[in-house]
């Protein structure tokens, strides 16, 4: 959790790749003087040594040292102090005001040459992760904790209140960072608190907030959505939503199922959700219809209820989300865009993708309305043309709401007429980009011989004052995007924008790792750090969110790998659906921003948590879909452990993961399920300096080349 410079990168990984130096250099006569050591001490600390740097290298390497800061006056000094020939430190016992410190090198050759590192003083203070639960009656919770900044000592002692409808809580005896959260049978609000050993004068007290609720499915509106291949390796799609009412029951509910026999539509009778071994985080899912068979799927959970989940039933394989809609939903209430991303195959069964972009206008009453200006990409196993002409084409239509929740709009682009069914997802409509943006799940329901059979998601656009410029990708960026053709799947992941004004051009730079059916491509500038991978980028179509990205490729290869033209339209700022232009593989995916920390870089300890992973897309049938339960710790002395379990065949996993200050690390399972994975950052919690999503994909050969999805 030490922050203290910042750039990033990413899983296409096309990312930023630049130093952070340490401290400032003075200079005197030719001679410069950098000096390095930890951002952050906390009061009362064991001394610490900072050490200094003189170039050229054949000058003396003496130097003496002096602290500084606007609260460094007085006896004892209360910056602490710190020895004018070693440059051991020795904090003060208790944080100044301001609570800022420099520490300065002077060279003993010129001492018009100088260097410094600016240091802050402050307590010890634990981070409990997750930081808010909801826990059903009688589950199991692990949390863990972190003591900021890094060099405290990872020891604590755990506390739940009211003690008398607390519940059960235990701290691990051979890791005091971890402890095991047994809720009561009753609901109850409790706060499960983590104490640093160290004194109260240098400690404070991290806690998280618990509910505890009869059903870890309570009542409420739910929608989902899941797509993969039933055992003869056909394509198949489902996407839906209910109602639970408070008495645990289904109100109403259906299910919009396209398959190789075409689309059907199924009323829900009931859903279950029964925790695997008390896991709070882990269960089975059952989804019973009426006249189809009952689907069953292995789920995870997020601390704040989202599910992911990969079918166990046995009828095929496939990944999934659901997700209870929080509060009153915005969609419809005013004119509003969405970008779209959809996958799924042709009538020929080779894979297909759609991009775009849909304005919709409620009418008077709010159950319908009309689609206007909209514009649709495709690619058709490598055709850009077959769906609709020359792209972008343009898209009208309409929507209405249907009696039993469901939503229906006929889109025409082109001489095609192209028919969904959408459901109301979660999240809210927005005057900024974030993670809950309001979102739709949409599924076609036209024959497979008529249209293609597609899913996916519609994202609210959120409007930018000055339209969609370049300066809207002016930042670093998360991309992840995967493919098929001829069964061999294709996984990519960064961009770290420049914006050249409000033109229509732009650039960025960046690396990637890519898993082409188990052969693994990283194109990462290690060697040579300033040696950069770069990139173009164009917008279209004036300025409301089509872009033209040029991707992967290897500028640096002989003879050079030409990049691929990737059209993405946003839904915010550096956010938004990717679909690639020329290849048969069908790349298709999404952006995320990667937060810029003002604080600083990214620390390998605001990763420790549960999290709730699984694959996010299957684009072939010989992959295998995975969930994960995931438990990251930072018990000191930097070591970073990773354990938890996976399913199918509730595998447990032991291994260790990293994290640089850019942004990406690796996770490297030792047992269970033995595998090397990169890991990119995509959104983080400042609040409580917390990773709380990232993306993997596998790095060793052989491993599969599907991407993992992490929340916490």
């Amino acid at each position: 959790m030490i922050n203290k410079c910042l750039f990033a990168v990413a899983l296409l990984s096309l990312a930023l790749a630049v130093g952070c130096a340490k401290g400032g250099n003075g200079e005197g006569s030719g001679i410069t003087v950098a000096v390095s050591g930890i951002p952050v001490v906390y009061p009362n600390q064991p001394p610490v040594t900072y050490t200094a740097t003189v170039k050229p290298a054949t000058t003396s390497q003496t130097v003496t040292w002096s602290l500084s800061g606007g609260a460094c006056t007085g006896t004892p000094n209360p910056c602490g102090s710190i020895n004018s020939s070693t440059g051991v430190y020795t904090p003060p016992s208790s944080v100044p005001n301001p609570a800022t410190v420099t520490i300065t090198a002077t060279s003993t050759a010129d001492n018009t040459a100088t260097g410094n590192d600016l240091i802050t003083i402050q307590l010890v203070t634990p981070v409990v992760t997750p930081t808010t639960v909801n826990v059903g009656e009688n589950l199991v919770q692990q949390f863990t904790a972190v003591a900021v900044p890094d060099d405290a000592p990872q020891t604590f002692t755990w506390s739940c209140t009211p003690t008398g409808s607390c519940g059960n809580l235990t701290s691990n005896p051979n890791n005091s960072d971890i402890a095991v959260y047994t809720a009561p049978a009753s609901t109850a609000s409790v706060v499960v608190s983590a104490t640093s050993t160290l004194p109260p004068s240098e400690a404070t007290v991290g806690q998280s907030k618990v509910a505890v609720v009869a059903s870890r499915l309570p009542s409420g509106i739910y929608s989902f959505q899941f797509s993969g291949y039933d055992n003869s390796n056909n394509s198949i799609a489902t996407a839906g939503s209910f109602i639970i009412a408070s008495n645990g029951t289904i109100t109403s509910g259906v299910e919009d199922v396209q398959n190789a026999s075409g689309p059907h539509q199924y009323p829900i009778s009931s859903v279950s959700f029964a925790p695997i071994s008390n896991n709070n985080n882990l269960g089975t899912l059952t989804l019973a219809l009426t006249g189809a068979p009952t689907s069953q799927y292995t789920a995870v959970l997020t601390s704040a209820g989202i599910i992911r989940m990969i079918e166990s039933d046995g009828a095929g394989k496939g990944a999934g989300t659901m997700q209870k809609l929080s509060g009153n939903s915005a969609f419809n209430s005013s004119a509003q865009t969405f970008a779209f991303g959809f996958t799924g195959v042709d009538s020929n069964a080779d894979r297909i993708g759609y991009v775009g972009l849909l304005p919709m206008t409620p009418n008077s009453n709010g159950t319908g309305g009309t689609i206007t200006g909209g514009l649709l990409d495709s690619n058709d196993n490598g055709s850009t043309t077959s769906v609709c002409g020359v792209p972008p084409c343009s898209v009208t239509g309409s929507y209405m709401l249907n009696a039993n929740g469901s939503w229906t709009m006929a889109l025409t682009a082109g001489a095609k007429t192209l028919t969904f069914d959408f459901y109301v997802s979660t999240g809210t409509a927005q005057t900024k980009t974030g993670p809950n943006s309001l979102t739709l799940y949409a599924i076609s329901i036209d024959p497979p011989a008529t249209n293609p059979a597609v899913s996916g998601s519609m994202v609210y656009q959120v409007p930018m004052t000055s339209g969609y410029n370049n300066a809207a990708f002016d930042g670093p960026s998360v991309s992840a995007l995967t493919g098929a053709n001829a069964n061999v799947s294709l996984t990519v992941g960064n961009t770290d924008g420049t914006s050249s004004g409000t033109g229509g051009t732009g650039g960025f730079i960046g690396n990637f790792d890519q898993n082409n059916d188990g052969t693994i491509i990283s194109l990462e500038p290690t060697s040579t750090p300033n040696s950069q991978f770069t990139y173009t980028y164009v917008a279209s179509s004036g300025n409301i969110g089509r872009y033209i990205f040029q991707m992967l490729g290897n500028p640096n290869a002989s003879p050079v790998v030409p990049a691929i033209p990737i059209v993405l339209y946003a839904s915010g700022s550096n956010r938004g659906f990717l679909l690639d232009q020329s290849s048969s593989a069908v790349l298709t995916g999404a952006m995320y921003p990667q937060p810029v920390k003002e604080s600083g870089s990214y620390a390998p300890s605001e990763m420790a948590g549960i999290y709730a992973a699984a694959t996010i897309s299957n684009s072939s049938p010989s992959i295998t879909p995975v969930v994960q339960n995931l438990l990251l710790t930072s018990p000191g002395n930097t070591v970073y452990n990773v354990a938890g379990t996976q399913n199918p065949s509730n595998q447990t996993l032991t291994g260790t993961y990293t994290m640089t200050f850019l942004g990406t690390g690796i996770n490297t399972l030792t047992a269970g399920a033995p595998a090397t994975s990169v890991i990119y950052a995509i959104d983080f919690d400042s609040t409580n300096s917390v990773i709380t999503d990232f993306m993997m994909i596998g790095t060793t050969g052989g491993t599969p080349s599907s991407v993992i999805f992490a929340q916490q």
